[in-house]
């Protein structure tokens, strides 16, 4: 038996092959990024989601059994789903560039910081939605906004 599970691409998405079981979860369409756009989203994802990853996890504090909190869990889906609908049609070409900048670039999002201004500020301008680093000091830059981040 194999250890992982293999997805496939459909239609420029990831999809998972074994869906669960409609006793135990009803359809729900999968979001269908890889770990480059969700990791250059996921700030914009916590300001913009936050009302329902929050009741998610107030519900996951009430229960271990998973299918408790479905319905909380479907509900961060389709508000994940809708913000990158919304990013596709407003910052795509700054979302890519960023993205794909953090592909190439491991992760590090230190190494992607002028991609990463560009698109904050599409986002920021057509969508509202302003980046904050959880538990930055009050008074302090957040690293983001600095100019010389590093220190040589």
């Amino acid at each position: 038996m194999t250890t992982h599970r293999e997805g496939i691409f459909v239609k420029g998405l990831w999809v998972e092959k074994d869906p669960l079981p409609s006793e135990i979860a009803p359809p729900v369409a999968e979001v269908g990024i890889t770990s480059a756009p969700m990791e250059s989203m996921a700030f914009h994802f916590a300001s913009y989601c936050a009302p329902y990853s929050d009741d998610f996890m107030r519900c996951k504090d009430e229960s271990r059994d998973p299918r408790h909190c479905l319905a909380e869990g479907r509900k961060v889906t389709r508000c994940a789903m809708d913000l990158i609908r919304r990013l596709k049609d407003n910052c795509d070409k700054e979302w890519e560039k960023h993205w794909q900048c953090l592909d190439k670039k491991n992760h590090h999002y230190w190494e992607c910081r002028k991609e990463e201004t560009v698109f904050n500020d599409c986002v920021f301008k057509n969508l509202g939605i302003t980046k904050v680093i959880p538990e930055t000091p009050a008074g302090q830059t957040p690293i983001h906004l600095k100019e010389k981040p590093l220190f040589k």
